[in-house]
């Protein structure tokens, strides 16, 4: 797979990985929270949670005390990454997830993982989730200048596979994948497997939500994905 050449599809369809088609958001957010306890910082689990599928420098200038020092933040993000690692073996992908990403590549449509997850994790993630044989290309934190909600990461995936943003449609599970996605104005479909609320979702500005990738590949004739499926636009 070269993930640099750009593709000859006309449509494409952008996937969030952590939460979206892995099972993977809530180790995040334990990581995060021994790496703050690591550091003395006691910080409510589920105040991490919602700030997951940000880029963790984005998390940590939420989270952290104003006065925190340079020294802190590295600590704890050394230690998230660390921490996060020992959970790889027991990662799985969601019911469907990789037949989510195959039936859109056999559709005729260029898949891309568009994460901001570090690129050592997405190594390990595209493996737990078996589907390099359909994606066409896949980008990471090092990609991209600015995190989630920056809409850097999706900007790249575009480039990559040649396309317009009127073209694809991005499916993920935090409203900041929302948020990134309407700055280019990029339709999502939120999914809310990842632990956020289907209204949270719809607030952002989701176009449609879905309980996970088997309930959206279910439906996907009548999604956003399937609408998309017509003459290119002008």
């Amino acid at each position: 797979m070269e993930e640099q050449a750009k593709s000859l599809k006309q449509r494409g369809v952008l996937f969030d990985v952590d939460g979206t088609l892995l099972d993977s958001s809530y180790f995040h957010a334990i990581a995060w929270w021994q790496g703050f306890r690591q550091q003395g910082l006691t910080v409510p689990m589920a105040s991490i949670h919602r700030h997951i599928g940000m880029g963790g420098d984005r998390l940590l200038d939420r989270l952290l005390p104003p006065d925190s020092d340079e020294d802190t933040r590295k600590e704890i993000e050394q230690a998230h990454g660390a921490i996060f690692s020992t959970f790889w073996p027991v990662i799985r992908p969601f019911d469907a997830a990789t037949d989510l990403v195959r039936t859109c590549a056999e559709s005729g449509f260029a898949v891309a993982l568009a994460s901001s997850a570090h690129p050592r994790d997405l190594h390990v993630l595209r493996g737990i989730l078996e589907a390099d044989a359909w994606i066409d290309c896949v980008t990471s934190s090092a990609d991209a200048a600015e995190s989630k909600p920056s809409p850097d990461i999706l900007q790249v995936a575009l480039e990559r596979l040649g396309l317009r943003s009127e073209d694809v449609v991005y499916v993920g599970d935090s409203v900041w994948d929302v948020q990134a996605a309407a700055r280019l104005d990029i339709g999502t479909i939120g999914l809310t497997c990842g632990g956020i609320s289907e209204a949270e979702l719809l607030a952002a500005g989701a176009l449609e939500v879905y309980a996970d990738p088997r309930a959206l590949l279910r439906d996907l004739e009548s999604s956003p994905i399937g609408k998309l499926a017509g003459p290119p636009s002008a």
